[in-house]
């Protein structure tokens, strides 16, 4: 049985589960939208950088992206902070075995 892809309204946005399970990416790719509001948002990159980093996208990729990631800003950054807590909670019950050697 065959997944088909689930399109946004956004021509460059997408999510296929077998390739992103239910992230959104930027269509033919495996880059994530939360990938590219991260950079953005918290990271301060500009669309220029974020270009230079991930050369294979074109500018109205990335574009589509943030405007996607505003339109269901709520969304993203409610699943951002759960994974942070799930990150947190993963951290205290597995910690750094790096850490622990250097002290």
């Amino acid at each position: 049985m065959s997944v088909a892809v689930k399109k946004t309204g956004h021509p460059y946005i997408s999510t296929e589960p077998k390739i992103s399970g239910d992230q959104y990416v930027i269509s033919g790719t495996r880059i994530k939208v939360m990938d590219i509001a991260i950079q953005y948002e918290l990271m301060g990159k500009n669309v220029d950088m974020i270009i230079d980093e991930y050369p294979h996208l074109r500018l109205e990729q990335v574009h589509d992206a943030l405007s996607y990631y505003y339109e269901h800003k709520d969304m993203f950054d409610k699943q951002y902070r759960l994974d942070q807590v799930l990150i947190n909670q993963l951290k205290k019950n597995y910690p750094s075995k790096i850490k622990a050697k250097i002290g």
